[in-house]
């Protein structure tokens, strides 16, 4: 007995997910690693001696976070607008009628 194929639908959103799960997963790991290597072992005191800043943010949480995750959000946009599409459902084979209205 041959398996029944998936519908295109589901095919097509399990690849939006696993590309959207991978990329967040990718952008996790750099931000934990990056804050990690450069904003866990800084001290802390009232001062800002020593401390650099990008744009009003410190460095570590700009280039840690702030890019990262504006990228991620930058690729999300594009993606959304440019390259995921509609598709057909299908009939709808509800029987409340033709007309798509609900008859309450």
């Amino acid at each position: 007995m041959p398996e029944p194929q998936d519908d295109p639908i589901v095919t097509s959103s399990r690849r939006e997910a696993i590309y959207f799960a991978v990329l967040w997963l990718g952008t996790l790991i750099y931000t934990v690693g990056y804050c990690f290597a450069h904003g866990y072992d800084r001290p802390l005191d009232a001062s800002l001696e020593g401390m650099t800043f990008v744009w009003g943010w410190p460095d570590w949480v700009f280039w840690g976070i702030v890019l990262p995750w504006g990228i991620c959000t930058v690729i999300s946009v594009v993606f959304a607008t440019f390259i995921m599409s509609d598709a057909p459902l299908g009939h709808d084979s509800s029987g409340d009628g033709d007309d798509g209205e609900s008859s309450v």
